[in-house]
């Protein structure tokens, strides 16, 4: 058996995790898709579900970047071809939420909130704060997309920047989420083993919780914070699914409400 058909047994497959149809059953879940779902569940839901589907995703993405399977950053043809979506709607009162694959449904159940409102469903996107994305929840997609990269300077950078544009303060605050971040940096330069780097998913898998004036991204947020990671990098790019890229397709979303 070649090493990547061992690499295929060991990878966690969307039919491993959902019921779905053979087509998509046999494909590796992929960061990006991970990632996708976890925006289409904080649009609709306000944060990612605790043992959902983006959940279920992120943790499988995880294991098939570490097996070897998916490279960091990537999307499966699953991720790219059909999209996750996820969807509410209201019947006498109670609100029911759907998750799919595509047009395949791998979710619905009802929302525990006792008391839904219709409005959200009605009222126009840009009138409803709580359904655009927030720096610190972009900053979480960056850390399922590219969890497992090692912290670099250029990845501090963007980070302080972000939370910069969160608190409107012109400088880093004592053990924020930029600080930390320089801190990480600066310990994975005097650190010879990748393993024992410290790296983005680290730091940021609980950022919007812990940025508590966290707020929706807008153009000008996603212009500074990859101003901030272009300047740092020695190629003068963004990371792919790094903290730029996940920033601004985040404002890109928000934008669109608009």
């Amino acid at each position: 058996m070649s090493q990547e058909q061992e690499q295929q047994q060991q990878s966690i497959k969307y039919g491993d995790v959902f019921l779905v149809s053979e087509k998509i059953a046999n494909q590796p879940i992929a960061p990006l898709d991970a990632a996708a779902m976890q925006s289409a569940e904080n649009q609709i839901m306000g944060q990612s579900q605790k043992g959902g589907p983006a959940a279920l995703m992120q943790a499988a993405a995880a294991k098939n970047v570490r097996a070897g399977v998916t490279p960091q950053g990537s999307a499966s043809d699953v991720g790219t071809d059909l999209g996750m979506n996820v969807t509410e709607t209201i019947v006498d009162g109670q609100r029911f939420i759907t998750q799919s694959i595509g047009d395949q449904v791998i979710v619905r159940c009802a929302d525990p909130n006792p008391n839904p409102t219709a409005d959200k469903m009605v009222a126009p996107p840009s009138a409803v704060d709580s359904d655009a994305v927030t720096i610190g929840e972009a900053l979480e997609t960056s850390a399922i997309s590219a969890g497992d990269k090692p912290i670099t300077q250029t990845d501090a950078a963007a980070i302080q920047a972000a939370e910069m544009r969160v608190t409107g303060c012109g400088n880093t605050p004592p053990g924020g989420l930029g600080a930390e971040a320089q801190s990480a940096a600066t310990r994975n330069e005097q650190i010879m083993s990748y393993e024992n780097k410290i790296t983005l998913g680290d730091v940021l898998t609980d950022a919007a919780t812990r940025l508590s004036d966290d707020k929706p991204v807008t153009i000008q947020d996603a212009e500074r914070v990859i101003a901030a990671e272009v300047r740092n990098d020695p190629n003068l790019a963004t990371n792919l699914g790094g903290v730029g890229e996940s920033v601004a397709v985040a404002a890109r979303m928000n934008q669109q409400k608009l």
